[in-house]
């Protein structure tokens, strides 16, 4: 039986962990499909429904470069808010306009029992072993936890660099290695060189940094691009940033019960997706003195509407700004930068004047 070659639509890096679950576990080529672009965008937004989310926009457009670029099986991923139901209008959508392929919708596999996550994978590679699927997958949990370590220490310093684009260099030659990785040998090595490269790289910090957290949806919150690569935008400006909302964070180290005990005076019952999480951090930042919060979602995401008034009762309550920014496909470029501008330019003053 020929490979087959599989795609997943593009989410932040980590396409590279999946890329190495796809090949080490999966005996199947991947293809990574290019970064999002404005052009991938325009695509996924030329055939969706308007009403829907920039998300499910960006998702199409990236399952159309992907087929364009030769994957013949596409796989898409459960959720548990309109994202479970997004694979089936994708699907639909994409043989409307003659495309062929296989399609893996795990939202139909989520029935709590791993088991039938065996059985979507095995629709891939039919001779796959629970064992094999184990270890692999431990492999790919720890490529994913150190993409997500590191990238918070680039955001926690990027912005105090001596020399301009160190960290940024540093940051794109571990991705590289990532993405060729063939076993845990070349992951942790990876992990263990850009740990040393960033210790090694000069930085002229303040003791007490403009120190910025960000919460909100996760796709927009988690893709740069999605995003307009705020964190970046922020971080310039010689701000430390720092994202609690992570694969890492959000599936694996901290789960909702954990969160909610120290949310209750806020937030009794689950709202959404990421909603405890987001208060929970929001609540943490203001009480650990961060001089800013700034709130990202996609235009029209109900779970993160919902916790704008709880997020507004937390920054009266600790005297913290909040800045609520929404994403779609006509979000413009020079209207964030002139809103981040004059964020950083209140919080700045604030620090100031203490």
């Amino acid at each position: 039986m020929s490979q087959k070659k599989v795609a997943f639509p593009r989410f932040g890096n980590y396409n590279l962990c999946i890329k190495y679950f796809v090949e080490q576990a999966l005996n199947a080529e991947y293809i990574l499909q290019p970064l999002l672009t404005q052009r991938t965008l325009e695509a996924g937004a030329r055939y969706s429904p308007d009403s829907v989310c920039a998300p499910f926009k960006t998702c199409l457009g990236s399952l159309i470069d992907a087929l364009e670029a030769g994957a013949d099986t596409l796989i898409m991923p459960p959720g548990i808010c309109r994202l479970g139901y997004y694979g089936e209008l994708h699907e639909q959508i994409l043989r409307d306009l003659g495309y062929e392929f296989d399609f893996i919708n795990l939202s139909r596999y989520s029935t709590g029992k791993p088991k039938d996550y065996l059985k979507a994978l095995k629709r891939i590679d039919p001779d796959l072993s629970a064992a094999h699927l184990a270890r692999v997958g431990a492999e790919t949990l720890k490529m994913l936890a150190h993409l997500d370590d590191t990238e918070a220490e680039y955001y926690k310093n990027c912005g105090f660099e001596v020399h301009h684009e160190d960290y940024h260099k540093t940051w794109s030659r571990f991705l590289a290695a990532m993405e060729t990785a063939q076993s845990l040998h070349d992951i942790e090595q990876a992990y263990s060189w850009v740990k040393q490269a960033f210790s090694s790289i000069p930085i002229s910090k303040p003791a007490f940094p403009l120190r910025v957290g960000v919460v909100g949806e996760y796709f927009t919150a988690v893709d740069g691009f999605s995003n307009h690569f705020l964190e970046q935008k922020i971080a310039d400006m010689g701000v430390e940033v720092h994202r609690f909302m992570s694969v890492t964070n959000r599936n694996l180290r901290y789960h909702g019960k954990n969160l909610q005990i120290g949310i209750q005076d806020y937030c009794c019952y689950e709202m959404g997706p990421t909603s405890t999480a987001n208060i929970w951090a929001a609540k943490h930042y203001a009480s650990h003195g961060f001089d800013g919060i700034i709130h990202i979602k996609s235009a029209d995401c109900t779970p993160e509407i919902d916790i704008m008034p709880v997020l507004q009762n937390i920054s009266a309550d600790y005297k913290i700004p909040v800045l609520y920014l929404s994403f779609d496909s006509q979000t413009s470029d020079t209207g964030l930068e002139t809103r981040l501008e004059a964020f950083y330019d209140m919080i700045r003053i604030r620090k100031e004047g203490k």
